[in-house]
C-alpha cells in the first residue's frame, strides 16, 4: 500500500490527475453464436459477451472485484502486458502469483497503472480457459498528447474461435490418442468477435487503429484493400512510423496503426483478415481460411464480393513488414552485454503415458503445489535458493537490474510468439526458418550473421520465433516479481511450454506484500498459501525437501521413438478392431472400410462398451489427425 501512496503523492506534486477506476466483474456463462455457425456456452462478464473494454489512464488506480459465478470451473485474470510495478501479486497467472479463484470467491485485483500507456488486453490465466471467451481490451490512455495526430481512435480484436469448450478440447488434445500432438484446429477466424463486419468510415480522415489478436492459436494476415498502414506502436511501444500494406500478427500482440481514407466516398473496400495456414496441420474444407468484412464509405454503394477462400492467392498480393526492422521512438540503445544468460532448447517430446509434451531443456513445466510468489514471501532467507521453487518449473533467479539475455532455440517445425510478463524486452536477433527439420539453426555466438546486433533494437513484450530457427533477447531486471516467459499458443503452454524468472526475491520481500483476500481464496480452492513448491516450510530440510511435489511423467521406455509410438497406437487399434470384429460378426466377412472409418468405428465400439478412460472421451479428432498425418 505504500507503493500507491507514492504514486498519488506523485500525482499531486506534477499536478496530474489520478482517478481510481473500481469494476464489478461476475464471470458466468452466456449463450453466444459469434460466427454464426454454432451457438456455444461462452464466459462473459455481467451476463455480457463480449468483455467490456477497460479505458483507464496513465497513473490510475484499477480496482477490479472479480466474482467466480461459473459453477464447474476455477478462474484468473492476467492483464497482458501491464508492468505491474510494485504490485506483482496482482499479474494473474493461477499458482504463478496467485491461487485460482474457485466457484462462488471474489478476488481483489488492486494496482496503480505505472509509466505505461497505449495498446493492452485482459484474459484469464487458468488452462485455456480464454479461449471461452474470457479476455478484453485494457486500453491506457496518455497523459501527453501523441506524436502523430489522429481524427478517431479505433480497436479491433482478431481470434480463432472453436466450437468445442476448452476443457473438452483439452481432453482430446492432451491425449495418448494424439501421440504426434497436433493442435486443435479452430472452426473459424473472428474479426470483432463477429464476421462480416462493416466498418462506417468518414472520406479524408485518419483513424487511429489498436489491433490486438486475441485468440488461443493462429495468427492472422490483415489488410484494407486500395489502402495502406502506417505501424506507429507495437504491444504499448511508440516506433519510428512505418508504411506497409498489411500485417501479420500473431496471437497475444498487438498493432497500433494509422489508417488514412480516401478523399473521396467513391467505392467501399474489403478488410480481410486471413488465417496463417502455415500453422494448421491440416485444412478442413468447411474452414474459411480467407475472411472478408468491409471498409464502408457509402451505405448506397454496393460492396465487393467476398473474397474466394484461396489461402495462397490472398497472401501472394500482400507483403507485411517484418517487426524486427521496427525502431523504438524512444531512444533506447542495445542493453551492455549481459550478465546472466538463460539458455531454451525447446523440443516437443513424448514422455511416459504416450502424451506429447513441449519441453524446454528436456522439461516441462508443471505448476506447483504453493503459488511461487507466496513461496518466495514465506520462505525467508531460502528465497534465493533455486531449489525450493521446484524441480519442474524451470525457475531462474535474476538478481536487481541485471542485464538478462534468452536465447531460445525453436527445435520443432512450428511458429511460436513467446510473452515475457512484467517487460519489455529487446529482440537482439532472430534467425530465418530453417529448412531442415533435423538440423534447427541455433544461435551461435562465434556466427558473425549471428550477432550483428542493432543498435537501437525493437522492444515488444510478444514476439515469433521462426520455425526451426531462433530469438535472442535482452532485457533489464528492474521490476521485482515472479514472472511467467511462455509460449502464448495457450495449448503449448498447456503442453509445459513456460519458465518461471524469480526476480530480485529479497527485494520482493522487502518491498511488497499480499493483500489478505489472497489468503482467503486460497483456502476456499484448497491449494497451500505456505510452503515450498512441495508445500514443505519449517527447517532448512524441510524447506529443500521437495517430497510430493508436482512433475512430469516418467520419460518413454529407451529407443522407444515418437514414430514407434505412433506405430504401435495404430497398430494396437486395428487389432482391438480385428478382435471386435471376429467375435461380432464370426468368420464373416468385414466390409472394407478406409482407415478413417475404422477409427471411427472403432472409438465408438470402445465408447459402447466402456473401455475408454475419462481422458479418452473426446479422442475422435485425435484419431482422426493421426489418420491424417498418416495418411500421407
Amino acid at each position: 500500500m505504500t507503493y500507491f501512496f507514492l504514486i498519488y503523492l506523485l500525482c499531486g506534486i506534477l499536478g496530474v490527475i489520478c482517478e481510481t477506476q473500481e469494476y464489478h466483474f461476475n464471470v458466468s456463462y452466456v449463450d453466444k453464436n459469434p460466427d454464426g455457425l454454432h451457438e456455444r456456452r461462452v464466459i462473459g462478464i455481467n451476463g455480457q459477451w463480449p468483455p467490456p473494454t477497460i479505458r483507464v489512464r496513465k497513473h490510475d488506480r484499477v480496482v477490479i472485484h472479480v466474482t467466480n459465478l461459473l459453477e464447474d470451473q476455477n478462474t484468473s485474470l492476467h492483464f497482458h502486458g501491464l508492468f505491474q510495478k510494485g504490485s506483482n501479486a496482482m499479474d494473474g497467472p493461477e499458482m504463478v502469483t496467485q491461487c485460482p479463484i474457485p466457484p462462488g470467491a471474489t478476488f481483489l485485483y488492486n494496482f496503480t497503472v505505472d509509466d505505461q500507456a497505449g495498446t493492452y488486453w485482459y484474459h484469464s490465466h487458468s488452462g485455456a480457459q480464454y479461449g471461452d471467451g474470457l479476455r478484453g481490451l485494457f486500453i491506457i490512455d496518455d497523459d501527453k498528447p501523441l506524436p502523430f495526430k489522429y481524427d478517431e481512435d479505433v480497436t479491433l480484436t482478431l481470434s480463432d474461435w472453436y466450437h468445442n469448450e476448452n476443457r473438452a478440447i483439452m481432453r482430446s488434445f492432451l491425449n495418448k490418442y494424439n501421440p504426434t500432438g497436433a493442435e486443435p484446429i479452430p472452426q473459424s477466424a473472428l474479426f470483432n468477435d463477429s464476421k462480416n463486419v462493416e466498418w462506417q468510415i468518414a472520406p479524408d480522415s485518419t483513424y487511429f487503429l489498436r489491433i490486438v489478436n486475441i485468440g488461443l492459436f493462429v495468427s492472422q494476415y490483415v489488410y484494407i484493400e486500395g489502402h495502406n498502414f502506417t505501424i506507429v506502436e507495437v504491444d504499448g511501444v511508440l516506433v519510428e512510423p512505418q508504411e506497409t500494406d498489411s500485417l501479420y500478427i500473431a496471437v497475444a500482440q498487438r498493432v497500433g496503426v494509422l489508417v488514412h481514407t480516401k478523399k473521396h466516398a467513391e467505392e467501399n473496400f474489403r478488410f480481410v483478415n486471413a488465417l496463417d495456414e502455415e500453422m494448421l496441420d491440416f485444412v478442413p474444407e468447411d474452414l474459411e481460411l480467407v475472411s472478408t468484412n468491409w471498409v464502408v464509405y457509402d451505405k448506397d454503394k454496393k460492396m465487393p464480393a467476398p473474397l474466394k477462400n484461396d489461402f495462397s492467392k490472398t497472401v501472394a498480393k500482400i507483403n507485411p513488414f517484418d517487426d524486427y526492422e521496427l525502431k523504438p521512438l524512444r531512444n533506447d540503445s542495445l542493453y551492455n552485454d549481459p550478465d546472466y544468460e538463460i539458455s531454451l532448447n525447446f523440443t516437443m517430446q513424448n514422455l511416459g503415458d504416450g502424451v506429447s509434451y513441449a519441453l524446454f531443456n528436456g522439461k516441462k513445466y508443471v505448476p506447483p503445489k504453493v503459488p511461487t510468489l507466496l513461496t518466495v514471501f514465506d520462505s525467508g532467507e531460502y528465497a534465493n535458493h533455486n531449489i525450493i521453487y521446484g524441480s519442474n518449473t524451470n525457475s531462474f533467479i535474476l538478481q536487481k537490474d541485471e542485464i538478462v539475455q534468452i536465447v531460445l532455440n525453436n527445435m520443432d517445425p512450428g511458429k511460436h510468439p513467446f510473452h515475457l510478463h512484467g517487460h519489455v524486452f529487446q529482440l537482439i536477433s532472430r534467425s530465418e526458418a530453417g529448412e531442415d527439420d533435423d538440423s534447427p539453426i541455433l544461435f551461435d555466438p562465434s556466427n558473425k550473421d549471428h550477432v550483428q546486433y542493432p543498435e537501437k533494437p525493437l522492444l515488444r513484450d510478444t514476439v515469433m520465433v521462426n520455425p526451426n530457427g531462433f530469438i535472442v533477447l535482452r532485457f533489464k531486471a528492474d521490476n521485482p516479481g515472479v514472472w511467467l516467459f511462455h509460449c502464448h499458443l495457450d495449448w503449448h503452454l498447456e503442453q509445459g511450454l513456460a519458465i518461471t524468472l524469480i526476480e530480485a526475491p529479497s527485494e520482493i520481500q522487502s518491498s511488497q506484500s499480499v493483500i489478505e483476500n489472497h489468503f482467503e481464496t486460497c483456502k476456499l480452492a484448497n491449494v497451500s498459501s505456505k510452503g515450498n513448491a512441495a508445500g514443505h516450510y519449517g527447517s532448512s530440510a524441510q524447506w529443500f525437501d521437495l517430497t510430493g511435489e508436482n512433475v512430469q511423467p516418467e520419460p518413454l521406455p529407451e529407443s522407444f521413438t515418437m514414430k514407434g509410438y505412433i506405430a504401435f497406437v495404430i497398430c494396437t487399434l486395428f487389432a482391438f478392431y480385428g478382435i471386435y470384429s471376429i467375435y461380432h460378426y464370426g468368420m464373416e466377412d468385414v466390409k472394407t472400410d478406409t482407415n478413417k472409418a475404422v477409427i471411427q468405428k472403432l472409438h465408438s465400439i470402445l465408447e459402447k462398451y466402456g473401455t475408454l478412460d475419462e481422458n479418452e472421451e473426446t479422442s475422435l479428432v485425435s484419431l482422426n489427425s493421426i489418420h491424417d498425418r498418416t495418411s500421407h
